[in-house]
């Protein structure tokens, strides 16, 4: 209804700016007449035609005035009064229109309309986080065309890239790309911004694809909006550059806000390096809600102190200042407060007053010359890591390559639901460990065709002997462990995806010959996605 009514007003303004130029046009016309009438009377005139009254006209009405016409008749003077009154108003009116034009809407409207064939990128804010993935934008698209939804401030700085800043509804500028190229792609960059933001208000109705910033993790609403959630991603990418090396046995994370717990996260997840392995994690922070919402931890990881036979989360009431041992040997230290002010003082306090031996990252939204920073803005906020065609491409071909390999119906991509999204995604990033582990290198940190060939090609080889194709077995199997139990699904004797329940989900040794056999599916995955890469 509201859509209609606006319509209506729209087409209203429009008839009533054209019967004012029709008047206007008919006064003038009329004006000349008059002066071609009275003028062309007089023996004296040398105004004798039609022609010769419209070029006076002119000429008066642009102030030009070269005297080369003039009337003579007292009518004809009452004519050229009008004119030369006239004159004034009109370029003042016309001075206005023109600055008007350049300092409202009316030029960046004009300039849309010059670059339909752009590709668009509405940001609905130019906060920090805007700007930056604007500038990554950028570098990978030349043809990009960045639009922000708000006018730019007097203090901010004029970006390196060329943007339009235009404070007008999405739906009229999405109006002006008449769906000319690609859709508009539309970026709420503030957290939950789209239960609040005005602009978001039927963006699902718009022919756009919206990429929201939530806290929630998940990952779509409908058809053309998906959200990104920022700690994941700098989670995500602080695994993949910085991987769990097999000589490490404790990490210490400072901090469990969204950061540390998104860390953590990941860590439960992904870091399955060996069948041997014992890494005890040491969390400081409040993890209350972490415990509560993940109550079986206990089924896969030692929870009271630190275990020689497999991984263990601590989780610590104290301060971390108060462990100056574990801190002393821990062989990574990750300091992920939320507050980044917070971190910075416990990296400078660490360096200072402590002996460490390990390796200190620190989460920072700004690089620094000398200190292991990660999650900068720069490597947080990029096309890969928000619009996700880079870094869930593997996941994607995954699901994909599922579907071809069975009878019955699947879901694509666009239909799985967050928790089966999340099972082709932990899959995908634990392709790039399987990959590290093959090849016996630590440093990879993307998954590329070539590594991928040579990494399926050493796992061949390898499980000639059975007991090497055991222990790949057994390293999926507690990957997989890890994934479920971290959902809160438990042993049944059948599966139940409504009461989350599993017949694999038990020790390895417990596992049928045939439950064992189907773990080889994780690893033959790499012969199948070679050929996709």
């Amino acid at each position: 209804m509201g859509g209609k009514l606006l319509k209506i007003v729209r087409k209203a303004r429009r008839n009533l700016y054209l019967y004012l130029i029709a008047g206007i046009a008919l006064v003038y016309v009329g004006l000349l007449a008059i002066l071609y009438c009275s003028e062309s009377s007089s023996s004296d005139a040398v105004i004798r035609t039609f022609g010769d009254a419209f070029w006076y006209s002119l000429v008066t009405l642009s102030t030009v005035g070269y005297g080369d016409l003039v009337p003579v008749t007292p009518l004809g003077h009452m004519v050229g009064m009008i004119f030369l009154l006239l004159s004034a108003g009109m370029m003042v009116t016309l001075l206005g229109a023109v600055v008007s034009f350049i300092t409202s809407e009316g030029l960046p409207f004009f300039l849309l309309g010059l670059k339909r064939r752009k590709n668009w990128y509405y940001f609905a804010d130019c906060g920090v986080e805007s700007s930056t993935l604007a500038d990554n934008i950028y570098r990978e698209d030349p043809d990009a065309l960045i639009i922000y939804g708000e006018k730019r401030s007097s203090q901010s700085e004029i970006p390196d890239y060329p943007c339009i800043y235009l404070a007008a509804s999405l739906h009229r500028i999405v109006e002006k790309k008449k769906g000319v190229g690609a859709k508009c792609k539309v970026f709420l960059m503030k957290e939950n911004d789209i239960g609040v933001n005005s602009r978001a208000v039927n963006l699902h109705k718009l022919p756009v694809e919206v990429y929201a910033r939530t806290t929630n993790g998940q990952d779509q609403l409908s058809g053309n909006i998906n959200f990104f959630h920022s700690y994941e991603c700098c989670a995500r990418q602080y695994w993949r550059s910085r991987p769990l090396c097999r000589h490490e046995s404790a990490i210490v994370l400072i901090g469990f806000g969204n950061y540390g717990s998104s860390i953590l996260e990941r860590a439960i997840l992904t870091n399955v390096v060996s069948t041997e392995q014992h890494v005890a994690y040491h969390i400081f922070g409040g993890a209350g809600i972490f415990l509560a919402v993940h109550p079986h931890l206990e089924k896969v990881f030692s929870m009271n102190g630190e275990s020689d036979t497999g991984d263990a989360l601590i989780f610590h009431e104290e301060t971390w200042a108060e462990n100056v041992s574990i801190l002393e040997r821990a062989d990574r230290i990750i300091i992920c407060e939320d507050d980044e002010q917070a971190g910075w003082s416990i990296f400078w306090t660490l360096n200072k007053y402590y002996r460490i031996t390990g390796r200190i990252d620190l989460r920072s939204s700004r690089k620094a010359p000398g200190v292991s920073c990660f999650g900068s803005n720069e490597d947080i906020y990029t096309p890969q890591q928000i619009i996700r065609t880079g870094l869930n491409r593997a996941a994607i071909m995954i699901n994909e390559l599922f579907r071809r390999s069975v009878a019955y119906p699947t879901l694509d991509w666009n239909e799985l639901d967050d928790l089966h999204r999340q099972s082709k995604i932990v899959a995908a990033d634990h392709l790039l460990m399987k990959t590290r582990i093959l090849l016996d290198d630590e440093g990879i940190t993307e998954l590329t065709a070539s590594a991928v060939k040579e990494a399926y090609d050493r796992y061949c080889q390898a499980t000639r002997q059975e007991a090497a194709k055991e222990m790949y077995r057994k390293l999926d199997h507690m990957r997989w462990l890890r994934f479920y139990t971290f959902y809160n699904w438990h042993y049944g004797p059948y599966r139940d995806d409504e009461a989350r329940q599993h017949p694999m989900l038990c020790p390895y040794e417990k596992l049928t010959p045939e439950q064992r056999r189907e773990r080889d599916a994780a690893w033959e995955l790499m012969g199948s996605l070679f050929a996709e890469l």
